[in-house]
């Protein structure tokens, strides 16, 4: 009895599966797979996203702790894109030969129901998101409109929070429609954020880059720029390296969930080189440079202010722009949130799934999310997540091999891969407290040594534990 209701089970997952065509539960066969064109492009628009700006708005000292001069600044970026490239092409490579998604991929590294433990994380992380996202289009509008109707739905200050500033009436509602139409791409799937991105990816890159070059002449030019930047101190190169790797450690994740649907590993390669080596290095000197020059990093502002027809290109760009990174983080929710589910036994289609989530995420995002929770939640972000790609890396590529990731032991998991969880938690736990208790030595990156430690942990305690030889047996059977 119990077989049959198992075969149900996986014959009402197929079906749901066909129905839907972006596998939530299974792999992406070949036939499936996207040109490297149009993942390209949306590689492009998923990495325009304001968090670029405000990071090199940070790295200059506009969060208040400090900045840091033009040299180091520029390292930051290097060695924090470059870690974040490195990792994001990795984990892709893994998804791509596979054809798996995060949960997928996850049930290896960290066991069929120990799958919960990073998709739980990973669909907290993109809520977040989501709802900093809405926020940040809404604020942008809100620029624009102003606040004709003089009503205030929140008032930061009265959460204390002094110097943040109200949320209007206008703001609010720009985040809810702007949620909505973000929430409803999502659900139509790959294809629509393939669509959005493909027509608006090549103008954000032409328009970031001009402003860049506007606001280096409006100091003078590259050296009286360079002069007042060097003037900038605070802060080490480890702060500014952790910070440039929390601002995209969740993308770097989420790339799992995308670079399943590409036709080869160079494809790949290309495609985390879209996103962390052209377009987020740019908005972060964007940031930087605006920040010295007019002590805004987000350049949309002075866009605004520039006359009605800059204003007009700005706020479309920026929405835009915008548009396609949201997109992304809500499809890649449902990606997380399904399978956690359904390993709880709850079966959820993705579409009902991202509706959900991305109505939840607007109500946070007009609710001040944005305003209030996002510069602690990126700095969390930077210390805490880096090692929960860690087990899904040492298991692929090192104690793992590619046979172990054959379809037919997917369901010979183990029901908690205890070196993945440990691993993780230690990691965790190292990159908080080396973030916000202690100091590493040389001002090393808080993040990125505890994604090392976890990647190393894992090795050791996978060998010791029944896990090695229980997998050596199954890959025996091939």
């Amino acid at each position: 009895m119990k077989k049959m209701t198992d075969e149900k089970k996986k014959a009402n997952t197929a079906e749901v599966q066909s129905a839907d065509g972006e596998y939530m539960l299974e792999a992406v066969p070949e036939s499936a797979r996207r040109s490297t064109r149009s993942q390209f492009m949306v590689w492009i628009g998923f990495g325009y996203a304001v968090t670029g700006l405000i990071v090199g708005g940070n790295l200059a000292g506009s969060a208040g702790s400090g900045g840091m001069g033009p040299s180091m600044a520029f390292m930051a970026i290097v060695l924090g894109m470059g870690a974040l490239y490195i990792m994001t092409s990795f984990l892709g490579v893994a998804a791509q030969k596979t054809g798996y998604n995060l949960a997928l991929l996850s049930k290896f590294s960290y066991g069929i129901k120990g799958v919960i433990v990073p998709l739980f994380i990973m669909s907290i992380l993109t809520l977040g998101w989501f709802a900093s996202i809405a926020g940040m289009v809404g604020e942008v509008w809100s620029e624009w409109i102003g606040n004709p109707t003089g009503i205030t739905i929140i008032n930061p200050a009265s959460f204390g929070m002094e110097g943040v500033d109200p949320i209007s009436l206008e703001e609010f509602l720009a985040c809810a429609i702007f949620g909505a139409v973000f929430t409803y791409t999502a659900v139509r799937g790959m294809s629509a954020i393939e669509k959005v991105a493909t027509v608006f990816s090549p103008l954000i890159l032409i328009v970031a880059i001009v402003a860049g070059v506007i606001f280096v002449n409006q100091a003078g030019g590259v050296g009286p720029f360079m002069d007042k930047a060097n003037e900038l101190s605070g802060m080490g190169l480890g702060s500014g390296i952790t910070i440039v790797v929390g601002s995209w450690i969740a993308g770097a994740i989420m790339g799992v969930d995308m670079f399943r649907f590409n036709k080869s590993v160079k494809a790949v390669w290309l495609c985390a080189a879209a996103c962390f080596i052209l377009t987020n290095p740019i908005l972060n000197f964007v940031g930087y440079i605006g920040v010295v020059v007019n002590n805004q990093f987000n350049y949309v502002f002075w866009m605004i202010g520039a006359g009605v027809i800059w204003a007009i290109l700005g706020v479309v760009v920026w929405t835009t722009a915008l548009w396609t990174t949201d997109n992304s983080e809500l499809y890649c929710n449902a990606l997380y949130t399904g399978p956690a589910l359904d390993e709880l036994g709850i079966r959820v289609e993705r579409k009902k799934i991202v509706i959900v989530v991305g109505i939840l995420g607007t109500i946070l995002g007009a609710a001040a999310f944005y305003q209030l929770f996002f510069a602690d939640f990126i700095n969390v972000l930077g210390a805490v997540a880096p090692p929960l790609a860690a087990p899904i890396l040492a298991d692929f590529f090192i104690v793992g091999k590619e046979k172990k990731y054959n379809t037919k032991f997917l369901g010979k998991q183990p029901a908690i891969r205890w070196a993945g969880i440990i691993s993780f938690a230690v990691g965790a736990f190292i990159g908080y407290y080396f973030q916000y208790v202690a100091v590493l030595p040389y001002g090393l990156p808080s993040g990125l040594f505890a994604l090392l430690v976890s990647f190393v942990l894992y090795i050791v305690i996978y060998k010791i534990t029944p896990d090695a030889k229980a997998d050596a047996e199954n890959v025996a059977q091939l």
